[in-house]
């Protein structure tokens, strides 16, 4: 398929004058366009958003298409897109969606990469990742703030476990991760969040990544602190920092599938110790993970020349990595997969004990989801970065006793810079989406804000995914795989007044390895949308609580039982 026809810079529209006929289709035209932004996408002209090939539409004909159709569409018509191809609009009702997305989706035994290659090459397929094809991808804040709150449950088990160095003393303001040094891998869309996430919890941190102009771009937008080409020179910045209990991050270019063996020799020859060992290559598709043996120039034209014979090498260097990181568990750091499939690549290129580590959802963040937490973000439609002060105030305001929360809105209006439309996300449960919407909505209304505010998630939430390799790995009662949750998800999201809704297959871990939902809304002002809001935002987090309660976890009764969530096995 050809990418390039049509390509130029795509940049959407600020201000309160509409293009559409309405907010509820002036915001999806928005985000589209916001998501293929140079300062938010990795390679706009290709259409790729991140995550290597996470496309934001099929083709630019496509783009031209949807943009087109979104102009023009009334208030209670939806479109409908097809991985990227708008293939329909019909007439619905003011409550349906204004546009419903399903992409990547495939039959059982046909989901597999080179069948979805085929599809892809033809031109009838796209794969849009999470974000990527349902239009609210907001850069790298997006996983940033997930990210933040993973790290600091890493410092926090390693504090409880007596194996934190030297904790800080009681009363400190040190975040948990003060005097630990953190080796992972990937710089890229979602990768590029790890490096400040670690700071911002007060670690050190050394990421590896292949491509320079990854490190260097991070760095420009102060997700990275410095780049560095010397190993050594590198190694010996972060354990300064380590030892001086500060924040530091450095970005080392290298391949990690090399890179990680030989830091694992230096950490057992006591040259340097490092307390938590991670990696966000793009893992999830082989052709986006670079082997050894093979420079960055060469990676697109050999990947495209013999895409199974790069698998095989990718597979074999992903097997060197892994085993480096089960050998840094073996001695004694903190290990886990993070969510991009490099456990059962490693395996299936020859090495056998790639799962002796976790993933980290059930490491860390399950106990969050039985409360139906996870990324609440929302965007200034405005593009007025002033908007996003006033609702990052409403909402410390909203929850004054979160200090958590409060740290992250602080640490996050200081140190984030705003790629795109301003934007912010911050965790939320059960109860308080509602709230934190209903709230945006009145926002609008006494025009305390200076255009509507379009609210949405990642598809990495409490009930709207299965994947067993990453949300749903070692759930209790062993429902890893069971899909119908997120399809529930979208219907009830589409049931519940979102203004669009999408339906995903291999997002993070890849083709054939989980299907994942989203949705969108836009709080205008109006009273309809604030109807909407409420009931959308208490039933799409709704979902994570009863997921978690139908597979026997006793915190998400307890929560359904404290918030009135009805769960009608469990009534008399």
């Amino acid at each position: 398929a050809d990418f390039t026809t049509g390509a130029r810079p795509v940049k959407a529209a600020r201000g309160t004058e509409l293009t559409a006929k309405s907010w509820q289709t002036e915001a999806p035209l928005r985000m589209l366009m916001n998501n293929l932004d140079p300062e938010v996408a990795e390679r706009p002209d290709d259409l790729v958003v991140y995550g290597g090939t996470g496309r934001a539409v099929r083709s630019w004909a496509a783009f031209d298409a949807i943009t087109r159709t979104l102009e023009t569409m009334e208030k209670d018509e939806t479109l409908l897109v097809q991985s990227g191809k708008p293939v329909g609009v019909f007439r619905t009702h003011e409550w349906a969606p204004r546009v419903l997305l399903a992409n990547s989706n495939l039959v059982g035994d046909w989901a597999t990469w080179p069948e979805f290659r085929r599809l892809e090459a033809e031109g009838l397929m796209m794969y849009g990742q999470m974000t990527a094809g349902s239009w609210i991808y907001i850069g790298t804040q997006g996983i940033l703030q997930g990210t933040y709150e993973t790290f600091a449950a890493v410092g926090n088990k390693l504090a409880a476990e007596g194996r934190h160095p030297a904790p800080a003393a009681e009363g400190s303001t040190e975040g948990p991760l003060a005097g630990t040094l953190t080796l992972t891998g990937g710089c890229g869309g979602m990768g590029g969040a790890q490096p400040l996430a670690v700071t911002l919890n007060d670690g050190a941190c050394l990421i590896v990544d292949v491509d320079e102009t990854r490190l260097r771009r991070r760095a420009g937008k102060r997700y990275l602190d410095e780049v560095e080409t010397d190993l050594d020179a590198a190694i010996k910045k972060v354990q300064a920092a380590k030892d001086e209990r500060r924040g530091w991050s450095v970005g080392y270019v290298g391949n990690a599938a090399e890179v990680f063996p030989e830091l694992l020799r230096r950490h057992k020859a006591g040259e340097v110790t490092f307390d938590v060992v991670t990696d966000q290559t793009s893992a999830h598709d082989p052709l986006s993970y670079l082997p050894e043996g093979i420079t960055v120039a060469e990676w697109h034209v050999e990947a495209a020349a013999d895409p199974e014979g790069f698998t095989k090498k990718a597979q074999a260097s992903m097997a060197r990595q892994v085993q480096a990181m089960v050998e840094f568990q073996d001695a004694g750091a903190e290990v886990f997969d993070y969510g991009n499939s490099i456990r059962d690549e490693a395996r299936t290129g020859g090495y056998e004990r790639a799962f002796e580590f976790p993933g980290f959802v059930p490491a860390y963040i399950r106990p969050l989801f039985c409360e139906g937490l996870g990324p609440f973000r929302w965007v200034a439609l405005s593009g007025d970065p002033e908007d996003i002060a006033v609702t990052d105030k409403a909402i410390k305001e909203l929850f004054p006793e979160n200090k958590h929360l409060h740290k992250w809105l602080d640490a996050a209006a200081e140190r984030v810079e705003f790629e795109g439309l301003p934007a912010r996300i911050c965790w939320l449960g059960y109860g308080e989406r509602a709230k934190a919407g209903l709230l945006f909505n009145q926002l609008v209304k006494e025009g305390k804000v200076k255009a509507p505010i379009v609210i949405g998630r990642d598809h990495l939430d409490s009930g709207s995914v299965a994947s067993p390799y990453r949300e749903t790995e070692s759930m209790a009662d062993g429902s890893d795989a069971v899909a119908d949750w997120p399809l529930l998800n979208a219907l009830i999201n589409t049931s519940s007044g979102a203004t669009w809704v999408s339906i995903h297959h291999g997002g993070g871990v890849g083709i054939g390895r989980s299907l994942h939902a989203g949705q969108v809304s836009v709080a205008d002002g109006t009273d309809l949308a604030a109807e909407k809001l409420e009931r959308l935002l208490t039933n799409d987090p709704g979902m994570g609580v009863i997921r978690h309660v139908d597979a026997g976890y006793d915190r998400a009764v307890e929560v359904a039982n404290e918030r009135g969530v009805r769960i009608p096995m469990n009534e008399k």
